[in-house]
């Protein structure tokens, strides 16, 4: 899924020398700046909107929960702002922010991405009200830094020189000011600097999942996205010790999932490789009791040594942006890699090493044809992938894709639209096909027969703990009758798909595989609820929709 978290990078660390190799003082680094004030930070991380990849109708069967994953890239900075300052982090998808918390603090911090945009704003005025100054930086604002103009501070770009010279202007003043001020980072560094993310100020269990980054950047091309632009082609990298801290930090937080966030795992296919063998280990540490999840593209079948690792790495879901069917279509938007293997043959392979997949499918191509939508769907049925998350096409600022749409007069971000696309074929009949893969995909009968063909095809393969006993403690015993009672009110008594859900709760038991019976729940129940939504509310058919939001985008 690109976009969840912003990637930063520590300035190097090394004293420098004169013509003489006389020894002077070292340079400034964000590492080692002292500030000369006292200041208070609040950093805030906007809420999404809903979608199908944010699952909020499975957040009340969780107890606790109240967001889908811990934001990295504004844990991260708070984590490098100087220990001299007090840092409190506020994540309005848990709770907005209050007025006593803007009145604290002497700058906001927030970080987001294109779809936050509203809320990115509307976080800068509640603050501009009481007279304080605004600090934005993310994918969002590095892209498009003219969409942000009332902001006071922009950062854009991954965390270096700029960093440093945004935390310096704010231990000069806390005032707001008179005219916009960007940092820009030119020099961006190794994300072995990287200090754990600040993990401290969350509460762990209040996410679905936890979340670590491993890489950054990604070297295809695809024209629709902008990770190339915002981080680059040749991924940099953390070290295995890094994410092994920090998984360490989430799991005894109590995470009982954790998704790399990485633009593509397999950006780097010899980094993955090298990763994998450490979390094999962890996991052999811990008896499998952390699921693992990422984000790759169809090229990894083509490294059975990498899917192998997986599987002993109890790595168990990835997304996999499959976007469309029609081979031409993939080579159009030069997504290559997708067409390598054939695709029937690539999701029945990764299933073999027990590896569930979810598919990003994107409608309103230029190569779409009526026959389209029939197609996708006849491969849903036929790969049996459950999770399937379909989006209008919408050009992001400075791609590919929106070069081409500008040139050819081509953006249309008019009112009542949710994508900024000048469609090939009726908006109106563009949107009826985006709605009919939702009806037939997430009727719940559908959805569930897709699980039971998963139960057969891919969960089978999967490891089992060592030690099953060991983790019947009592307070995952309390936690486990929690959610299964709240889900068989609301799942097993109140819908009106309670057979399919006994169904595959009788079956998955049988199996051994108790905590399938949650996640399928959990997940179906958010499908089957967000897309009837979809169908019977005016929801937005894009998460980058701008109705309701502003037309920036184009």
């Amino acid at each position: 899924m690109p976009g969840y978290g912003v990637n930063f990078s520590l300035l190097r660390k090394s004293p420098i020398l004169s013509q003489s190799s006389t020894l002077i003082a070292p340079q400034v680094t964000l590492r080692t700046f002292k500030p000369v004030n006292v200041r208070r930070i609040l950093c805030v991380f906007p809420a999404y909107s809903k979608a199908f990849g944010t699952f909020d109708h499975a957040f009340p069967l969780m107890g606790p929960v109240k967001a889908f994953m811990p934001p990295q890239g504004i844990l991260l900075i708070a984590a490098l702002v100087p220990r001299e300052w007090e840092v409190r982090f506020i994540d309005e998808n848990i709770r907005p922010v209050l007025e006593s918390e803007f009145a604290w603090a002497d700058a906001v911090l927030v970080s987001g991405m294109h779809i936050q945009r509203k809320q990115i704003l509307d976080i800068a005025r509640r603050a501009h009200g009481g007279g304080k100054v605004v600090a934005l930086g993310g994918p969002s604002v590095s892209a498009a830094p003219e969409n942000y103009e009332d902001i006071d501070l922009l950062h854009c770009g991954e965390v270096g020189d700029g960093t440093l010279e945004l935390f310096r202007r704010i231990d000069e003043t806390p005032m707001r000011p008179e005219q916009q001020i960007i940092y820009r980072t030119v020099d961006r560094l190794l994300m072995t600097d990287f200090p754990t993310p600040a993990y401290r100020l969350i509460n762990v269990r209040q996410y679905l999942l936890g979340c670590v980054q491993y890489s950054s950047g990604c070297p295809f091309t695809c024209e629709f996205c902008d990770i190339p632009a915002l981080y680059g082609r040749n991924p940099r990298l953390k070290t295995p010790q890094q994410i092994l801290a920090e998984l360490d930090q989430l799991a005894d937080g109590g995470t009982p999932s954790i998704y790399f966030v990485d633009d593509n795992f397999i950006a780097n296919p010899r980094a993955a490789q090298d990763l994998l063998p450490h979390l094999v280990e962890w996991q052999k540490r811990r008896d499998y009791t952390v699921r693992l999840s990422c984000e790759l593209t169809f090229n990894v079948v083509e490294y059975p040594e990498i899917l192998r690792l997986m599987r002993e790495a109890f790595m168990t879901n990835i997304f996999i942006g499959i976007e469309t069917v029609d081979p031409d279509a993939l080579r159009a938007m030069s997504k290559k890699q997708n067409v390598r293997t054939p695709m029937l043959e690539a999701v029945e392979k990764v299933n073999s090493y027990g590896i569930e997949i979810a598919a990003g499918i994107i409608i309103g191509l230029d190569t779409d044809t009526p026959e389209t939508t029939g197609a996708i769907l006849e491969f849903i049925e036929a790969s049996q992938i459950p999770i399937v998350t379909p989006n209008l096409l919408v050009a992001l600022p400075h791609t590919p894709l929106y070069e081409r749409l500008q040139k050819a007069n081509r953006l249309n971000s008019g009112e009542g639209r949710d994508s900024n696309v000048e469609y090939l074929q009726p908006y109106e009949d563009v949107v009826a096909n985006w709605k009919r893969v939702i009806r037939e995909t997430y009727e719940p009968r559908n959805i569930y027969a897709r699980y039971a063909a998963q139960a057969k095809r891919t969960y089978l393969h999967r490891k089992r703990p060592v030690r099953p006993l060991d983790q019947l403690t009592w307070p995952n015993l309390r936690r486990a009758i929690e959610i299964f009672s709240r889900t068989a009110w609301r799942v097993g008594v109140c819908s009106d798909y309670r057979k399919e859900f006994w169904k595959m709760t009788r079956r998955e038991l049988r199996q051994g595989n108790v905590e399938s019976v949650f996640q399928i729940a959990m997940v179906a129940h958010h499908l089957i609820t967000f897309g009837r939504e979809c169908l019977t509310r005016d929801v937005q058919a894009s998460a980058y929709s701008a109705r309701g939001r502003d037309s920036s985008l184009a």
